[in-house]
């Protein structure tokens, strides 16, 4: 079962990728915490708590996990409900685009 340090040490081992969203990404890990990504910065930073995005995208961990792996399509996630955006569309398939 992966945690929010899971996936936090999965997003840093991708973050000179991330800077190429350009935006910034709030994930909310269902209640075990939030992860900030900012891709206006180069190399891309990860950090944990809340504040302002351009995205939100809201999985549990485990799920979020799989999607940065590689092993689960974001878009099958998405319309299978197992992950929510809020805000702009376009920055999430951006994120999503990344890992698959």
């Amino acid at each position: 079962m992966a945690a929010i340090d899971d996936v936090e040490m999965r997003l840093q081992e991708v973050a000179d990728r991330l800077s190429a969203i350009g935006a910034k990404v709030k994930l909310d890990l269902s209640g075990e915490g939030m992860l900030l990504v900012d891709g206006t910065r180069s190399p891309a930073t990860i950090s944990r708590g809340d504040g302002d995005a351009d995205c939100t995208i809201a999985a549990d961990p485990d799920m979020m996990a799989q999607i940065i792996d590689g092993s689960v399509n974001p878009m099958f996630a998405y319309m299978s409900g197992k992950l929510k955006v809020d805000g702009s569309v376009a920055v999430a398939q951006r994120l999503t685009e990344l890992f698959t």
